[in-house]
């Protein structure tokens, strides 16, 4: 839901409420009137004329974020931050501080450019995934039914609504402004995603209450936009679009009510954990080399270069390209991910929940029987079904269209003209069933219903056969379950229906009035498997996802569909036997349970969530209404663009195209974006960890600096620029085979595991440099800070191709091309750098050709030590990424 925050109400959002409130209270022909509008809606032109006047139906908060905003948010990321504050310290020593002769601006130089390329990269990026992300959002449109005076009702974009508009609204809309009702019946909302509350508001024509009484929500005739219709079907005029809305007023003070994913706690904790491991060594850092230098102020510059090369500054960049990169992946693939976190939660799936029709099932289903009470084929039972799905006015479901079709295609086109709509019961999941109420052309009136066969028979007392009515008696209701068991084993899903004669000469009717009515006979279905979804389902199971079917149909229909796919049948569970257990029960239960039928909505959405107790990331996949709960529940909800409004707005993906193997595509993807993510950190946390000890251990023993302050900076410098590519490397085959979930446990362990390798290999090029090549007085010092620089970037940019696969780098994983040939640009212009003016002038010597036969067994032993640790981390671990 969306929540309030704490503020005055400003004189905007005043405005807005009385005039939702004036609208309330006066009579339908007097605002149409004010709104010069009728019932017959607006004219094109006119249209034309208040969309110049009142804009887009669009929220102002909806719209892509301005580039300025993007740009205050890469600067103010705490990584960024931390370097600003080291160039605020290093501006005050090196040029207010110090001694005309003495002051210099290479650190803040370089810490100015590592500031502005990691705030480029990350303003370019978010920009250009915002860009994307809005790109994607276009791809699924929200429509409403809106009767325009030239065109008649047609479905249009809610974006094009304006004032005076007639919109039409049936269960699963939303409501796309704030409306005024006209008609409607059995007309119930959910206001959750405003109040909270997740009790369905009634709502109807005339104000049953005083206004003065009521708050906003509470107004009888009143639908504000952000809330969604559950039953029921109205005839509304809109009385204000986008930020004239009540929620449009509102909409700076709402947040949503985000779920924070594990994978967001666990970057933010291992920022967190880097920044407290910098502030930490830090001081050490800077008294270890005051004290054994005597130079105070070098130290602090050391200590200040030192905090640089610990910051991860290319880590909020890192994570928001892998996330759009994944995003524009699936896009291609016919899929759009509304949300860019969704991609990563996609790659921890490891159950996914799904309901059958119309996801594991065809969006098309066909009548394959109309038959009486004895299982016969029987005319007027479809006669009486295609008079029902014609003259509703509410969801019209795949049934529907499949009676209409089939109705057609038995000639019953002509007969339709024979009646005229009086009055409608709608649908509900309480009830299960839907009722219109007719007239002939001698006024004689029926009540026509269809709906579940258990709920069917609850309100019918008598059956018809071969025109002669009869009780219904328990042997007749034994038979009827009977055949439609045999049905549903066949694959079929069957509807009663029923009709009533004797009904009240009046024109608005309600539930009360299902009672007593004629059992006509049945219709049933076929509901064919997509042809993708046995091939989807197993290289789910092949890649660690299991399945489970959360449905509302019947378990026979369910269990047929579910054997045709490949899922395992042998446990089933109904919605009445959930209602008994306790969630310790049912938790055991789901387990071990792949199809679960007969659901409501509340169930489906409390087996998602006793799941995720156990530790499992869950993904949703639904269409219909009644998988709206369970859709924002999950930790991935996905939905498909032939769904109703309600469904789409809830689903974090949302899926272009008929074939499920989009969805093995989109778990791959996922873990793509985690495994390259995982890289950076672990080598970065690792690297670090390392630094550190070396940094310590030079500063102790050495009569100098192992590196100087601009020497680090470079070095640091070199190696950010070398990690740009990593959100486009491969990732090995059987890294993608298996769910991917956040363990922060996991990252301290391999820091600390593997990180003091790197030390121990500093310490002995500290050791050849001090003994070999003589370089151990301060006269000698730029020869030794050289051949670190060197060794210490080589040695970073080698353990990125090491980590980065469980396999021997280079032989049997190689990293993508535009890694590796980044990764030897830094290492040419590395080496380099010691023998140009520019490396003379930050201090550093041209060092002696044999220093490079050294260094290269150094480094050849390095990766050797690094590769068997890594092996005996795996066997003792079983993980590496």
């Amino acid at each position: 839901m969306l929540k309030r925050k704490n503020f005055d109400i400003n004189k905007n959002e005043k405005e807005i409420k009385n005039r939702v409130y004036e609208n309330s209270a006066i009579s339908i022909k007097e605002l149409y009137d004010k709104l010069q509008t009728n019932i017959s809606g607006l004219e094109e032109q006119e249209v034309l004329n208040r969309r110049e006047e009142y804009g887009l139906n669009k929220i102002s908060k909806d719209k892509p974020k301005a580039w300025y905003k993007h740009l205050f948010e890469a600067i103010i990321n705490p990584f960024i931050l931390v370097l600003i504050s080291l160039a605020v310290v290093s501006f005050i020593t090196d040029i207010v501080m110090a001694p005309k002769e003495e002051k210099s601006y290479i650190t803040i130089v370089i810490i100015t450019t590592m500031i502005t390329i990691s705030v480029l990269l990350q303003f370019f990026q978010e920009l250009k995934s915002s860009n994307d992300v809005e790109k994607l959002k276009g791809l699924v449109t929200t429509t409403t039914a809106v009767k325009r005076k030239e065109k008649g009702v047609n479905e249009l974009n809610i974006i094009d609504l304006v004032p005076g508009d007639i919109v039409h609204l049936a269960a699963g809309d939303m409501i796309p402004a704030d409306l005024r009702i006209i008609s409607c019946k059995d007309l119930f909302i959910s206001q959750s995603s405003l109040t909270g509350e997740s009790e369905p508001i009634e709502k109807f024509q005339e104000l049953k209450k005083d206004i003065r009484d009521v708050n906003i929500f509470d107004l009888d005739n009143i639908c504000l936009l952000g809330t969604n219709i559950i039953s029921g079907s109205a005839v509304a005029v809109v009385i204000a679009t986008g930020d004239e809305t009540y929620f449009g007023s509102m909409a700076s003070s709402f947040t949503e009510d985000k779920k924070t994913t594990s994978f967001e706690k666990g970057v933010k904790s291992v920022s967190s954990l880097l920044i407290k491991f910098m502030f930490v060594m830090v001081p050490i850092v800077f008294v270890v080399n005051g004290v054994t230098k005597g130079d105070w102020l070098e130290a602090l510059l050391f200590a200040i270069s030192i905090a640089v090369g610990l910051t991860p500054e290319m880590l909020p960049m890192i994570v928001t390209t892998n996330l759009a990169k994944g995003a524009v992946v699936m896009a291609k693939r016919k899929t759009v991910v509304k949300k860019l976190d969704a991609i990563q939660n996609f790659g921890a799936m490891d159950i996914l929940c799904t309901d059958k029709t119309g996801t594991l099932t065809l969006d098309k289903i066909i009548v394959e029987k109309h038959l009486n009470i004895h299982g016969e084929e029987d005319i007027r039972v479809l006669k009486h079904a295609y008079l029902n799905s014609f003259y509703q006015t509410g969801l019209r479901n795949l049934m529907d269209i499949a009676i209409l079709e089939h109705g057609e295609e038995n000639g019953l086109i002509a007969f339709k003209e024979n009646y005229e709509r009086v009055d409608e019961i709608p649908f509900d999941f309480v009830r299960r069933r839907m009722s219109v109420v007719l007239k002939d052309k001698d006024e004689k009136r029926q009540l026509i219903t269809k709906g579940a066969v258990e709920e069917m028979l609850s309100i019918c007392s008598f059956a018809e056969y071969k025109g002669e009515v009869v009780n219904l008696t328990d042997e007749i209701k034994k038979k009827i379950l009977k055949t439609v068991e045999n049905l549903n084993k066949e694959g079929m899903r069957v509807i009663g229906v029923a009709q009533k004669n004797n009904i009240p000469d009046e024109n608005n009717f309600s539930v009360k009035d299902e009672s007593n009515m004629v059992l006509m006979g049945y219709i049933a279905f076929l509901d064919p498997p997509k042809e993708s979804a046995k091939d989807a389902i197993k290289a789910l199971h092949e890649n660690g996802v299991e399945v489970k079917v959360l449905t509302g149909d019947n378990d026979a229909v369910t269990v047929k569909v579910c054997k045709e796919v490949g899922i395992d049948v042998s446990n089933v569970l109904l919605g009445n036997e959930i209602d008994d257990m306790e969630d310790d029960e049912l938790t055991k239960a789901i387990e071990t349970t792949n199809v679960l039928a007969k659901l409501s909505p509340i169930q489906k959405s409390r087996i998602i969530r006793l799941l995720q107790e156990k530790g499992h990331v869950v993904g949703f996949m639904g269409d219909g209404i009644n998988d709206s709960p369970a859709l924002r529940q999950s930790d991935v909800g996905i939905s498909v663009d032939t769904a109703v409004d309600i469904a789409k707005e809830s689903a974090d993906i949302i899926l272009l195209e008929k074939s499920l193997m989009v969805l093995e595509e989109g778990v791959i993807e996922g873990r793509k974006v985690f495994g390259n993510i995982m890289k950076y950190i672990k080598i970065t946390a690792s690297s670090n960890f390392g630094n550190v000890f070396s940094v310590l251990a030079a500063s102790i023993f050495l009569p100098f600096l192992p590196m100087l302050p601009i020497q680090l900076l470079i070095q640091n410098l070199f190696y950010d620029v070398s990690q740009i590519f990593i959100p486009w490397d491969n990732m090995d085959k059987e890294y993608l085979m298996k769910p991917k979930k956040w363990n922060a446990d996991d990252i301290g362990k391999f820091m600390v595991y593997i990180g003091p390798i790197s030390s121990i290999f500093d310490i002995i090029t500290f050791l050849l440099m001090w003994y070999v090549f003589k370089a151990n007085s301060d006269a000698t010092q730029g020869l030794f800070q050289s051949g670190w620089f060197i060794v210490g970037l080589i040695s970073q940019i080698l353990i990125v191709h090491i980590i980065r696969t469980k396999k021997v780098p280079f032989i049997e994983s190689r990293a993508s091309t535009p890694v590796v040939v980044l990764s030897l640009v830094i290492v040419i212009l590395g080496i380099s750098v010691p023998f140009i003016g520019f490396g003379e002038a930050i201090g550093l010597e041209a060092l002696p050709m044999n220093y490079f036969f050294w260094i290269t067994l150094i480094l050849l032993m390095y990766c050797v030590v690094v590769q068997m640790a890594k092996k005996m981390y795996i066997k003792k671990f079983n993980k590496w990424i």
